[in-house]
């Protein structure tokens, strides 16, 4: 039996896809989950987990990383839609099949996602993580830097597969 020539393409897009927003929809839920409880449980409380250098601190940040931005939630909103869906174009103008690439991606959508809508809902963003050597993050900033590396590292790869004779 001969395959459909339009079949095959369409079929590989939706497993990329269904790879990308599965993983987005997991940290997106993760995170949404870790955030509410703590949020209502602990709200601005600092809970040891190994003393001095693992803790879970609840911190509501109205702004971005490190704290910049402070009060600006519109323009951060903003920022991550434009964001997401630059993204999104990046994706399908990628074309790439390669897992480690669709895992990264999803790493970024979800959490971008999940961080726009604690800024959209609550006004801030709800961070948990505290390493004491670093201001507090949470689940997405986690995944966001993840999937970024993760995406150096793929770049990395194709640029050495490109050199190899």
């Amino acid at each position: 039996m001969q395959k459909m020539p339009g079949k095959t393409g369409k079929r590989n897009w939706r497993i990329n896809n269904g790879a990308i927003w599965l993983v987005a929809g997991i940290i997106f839920a993760s995170d949404f989950f870790i955030k509410n409880y703590l949020r209502q449980t602990f709200p601005s409380q600092s809970i040891p987990l190994i003393k001095n250098i693992l803790h879970i601190t609840v911190v509501f940040n109205p702004g971005a990383a490190f704290g910049i931005l402070k009060g600006k939630t519109t323009l951060l909103a903003y920022t991550s839609i434009f964001f997401i869906i630059f993204f999104l174009s990046f994706i399908k103008r990628e074309n790439n099949k390669n897992l480690l690439f669709l895992i990264a991606c999803g790493l970024i959508i979800g959490g971008a996602a999940s961080n726009l809508y604690d800024r959209i809902f609550l006004g801030y963003v709800v961070d948990y993580i505290d390493v004491r050597v670093w201001p507090v993050f949470n689940l997405s900033d986690a995944s966001i830097n993840t999937g970024a590396g993760l995406l150096l590292i793929d770049s990395f790869k194709k640029s050495r597969a490109k050199q190899t004779p």
